[in-house]
């Protein structure tokens, strides 16, 4: 019989891009339904490693994706969200609910994926609403996952026909690592763990591969699945290395022993088939869900040593923004509310601390180009929104107790500060925008515009730092100080809004740069209003 490999090729890799495409379909409507809710569930219910387990379980059957998981986590403890401990919990808890995708897989629905598909189109378009369409997106996802699945099964039916394709399998048979090392090749090509267990799935079900051959294959696939983690570490944080690190270590090890125990483990697979009456495809679920159950429950003991032994290999002081609040204390709010305000100014002061430091990273990303200092720039400005919120959420709480004329006074300015404090991080964010926007654009500002840019830059940063200053001392004169400073960057913006015209009058700037120049200028001048609003607000109101 002559196979005709076009169709095959065609078939084959048709049904993995449907797949793929479904898959990433589905966890898109999953997640959307979720709500932006993700982060803060992990944030919130990982204060433990075995917490972040189970949240790492249901993060991932949520959006169906163990390497959506992976990166939202590093992402979390680059940010300085979660301490490598409880990610790492996470990351073995994502390694267990990634396993429900190939359960799914298992139940053979096949038949019914057109008309699912079809439903899921149906409420796609002639509904409005979010809801609905996001579960629009989750049926129609969860149709186009099995006709891909049928699409591939059928592309790789002729292939038992093929005498050099049934020696590979039997030589992975044969050899262990063989297998282990295919899986982990495809998976790394595929980066989804997810489609090559369901390939896995679909070559034991047309019996290609034996049981023996397939779980190495089965091992190899949780390893290359680690490639995205790798990805998502790839320039952040110290402590992001050191979370993907573990992952691999994690998925490695957990890999060596499995093939140390291949027999066994085979004759498990074997019984628990046998009692259960599990078809192939099911087989391989099961083999996969117990491999990485069984590999958590073996390793969990180990995160302490893991955590040390990564931190080890990748040395190094961490570097990370500290999203969370440190002087909230709820028990004072009811305790002693003056207390309470004490430790709110606290939390503002380093809030008005990470946004000089947010203004510094973006004036080094105008000087250098550095793409670091433009992502560690965005970081400090989520922490600044967070903080904002938690900040705002505690005063609101405050104001509910009794409090006296000068306690209510430093209440009412407080939460002008943490607004004002907030808008200079919204403001930098803008000119780090911009900066990328005369990157993309290649435009290109003349000696003269970057050497007033500058000037204006660093007042700007020493007035907000000196403002930050007068909060925490109290000081009227450096308060005063700031409002004089705030004239001079209102003139400067003025001046230098004069300089640009005759610029581009002579040819010397274009139109285009000298939008953004000015733009970038009048970002600074609101910035030097906010700092001036948190000095005014002491002259007006001594605490």
């Amino acid at each position: 019989m002559e196979l005709n490999w076009q169709e095959m090729l065609f078939q084959f890799f048709g049904g993995l891009g449907i797949f793929l495409f479904a898959i990433k379909f589905m966890g898109d409507g999953l997640q959307k339904a979720a709500g932006d809710r993700l982060r803060d569930i992990l944030d919130k219910y990982t204060t433990n490693p075995f917490m972040g387990v189970l949240v790492g379980i249901i993060v991932t059957v949520l959006i169906q994706s163990s390497s959506g998981t992976t990166v939202i986590t590093v992402g979390l403890v680059s940010a300085g969200f979660m301490k490598l401990r409880q990610a790492i919990g996470v990351i073995m808890g994502a390694n267990i609910g990634t396993t429900i995708t190939a359960f799914i897989i298992g139940f053979d629905v096949g038949a019914y994926a057109l008309p699912i598909m079809a439903a899921g189109s149906f409420l796609l378009f002639f509904f409005k609403k979010n809801k609905v369409q996001n579960l629009g997106e989750v049926i129609f996802g969860f149709g186009g996952l099995f006709l891909g699945l049928e699409l591939m099964s059928g592309g790789m039916k002729p292939l038992r026909e093929l005498t050099a394709f049934t020696d590979i399998t039997l030589s992975m048979s044969d050899s262990p690592i063989l297998g282990v090392i295919a899986g982990t090749i495809f998976t790394l090509i595929v980066q989804s763990s997810s489609a090559t267990v369901a390939i896995l799935q679909g070559l034991y079900a047309e019996n290609l591969l034996s049981l023996s051959g397939s779980l190495p294959v089965l091992f190899g696939d949780n390893i290359g699945t680690t490639i995205t983690a790798i990805l998502a570490s790839l320039g952040a944080s110290v402590a992001a290395k050191r979370a993907a690190a573990t992952h691999v270590l994690f998925n490695v090890v957990g890999s060596i022993i499995f093939l140390i125990l291949l027999a066994p483990f085979t004759m498990y697979i074997e019984w628990i088939s046998g009692v259960l009456d599990l078809e192939n495809k099911m087989q391989i679920a099961f083999a996969h869900g117990s491999f990485n159950v069984a590999n958590t429950i073996i390793q969990f003991p180990l995160i302490g040593a893991w955590a040390f032994l990564v931190t080890k290999l990748i040395p190094g002081e961490d570097v990370s923004i500290e999203y969370k609040p440190k002087h909230l204390d709820v028990h004072f709010i009811e305790q002693s509310p003056s207390i309470a305000i004490g430790q709110a100014k606290e939390e503002i002061l380093r809030m008005g601390a990470l946004s000089v430091q947010g203004l510094e990273k973006t004036y080094l990303y105008l000087k250098t180009n550095n793409k670091k200092d433009a992502e560690l720039g965005y970081q400090i400005e989520d922490a600044l929104n967070n903080l904002d919120q938690k900040i705002t959420d505690y005063l609101v709480q405050i104001s509910s107790q009794s409090l006296s004329m000068q306690d209510s006074n430093r209440h009412n300015m407080l939460m002008d500060t943490v607004r004002d404090v907030e808008r200079i991080g919204d403001h930098f964010e803008n000119i780090i925008e911009l900066i990328e926007y005369r990157e993309t654009n290649r435009l290109i500002l003349t000696e003269d515009a970057l050497k007033d840019v500058s000037e204006m830059f660093e007042l700007t940063i020493k007035t907000v730092s000196k403002a930050l200053e007068a909060l925490d001392t109290n000081n009227v004169e450096l308060a005063e100080t700031v409002s004089e400073q705030e004239n001079v960057i209102d003139k400067m913006e003025r001046q230098f809004r004069k300089n640009h015209i005759l610029r581009v009058n002579e040819g010397r700037c274009s139109g285009q740069a000298g939008i953004m120049f000015v733009d970038i200028l009048s970002n600074l001048e609101r910035i030097g209003d906010h700092a001036s609003n948190i000095a005014e607000a002491i002259l007006g109101k001594r605490i």
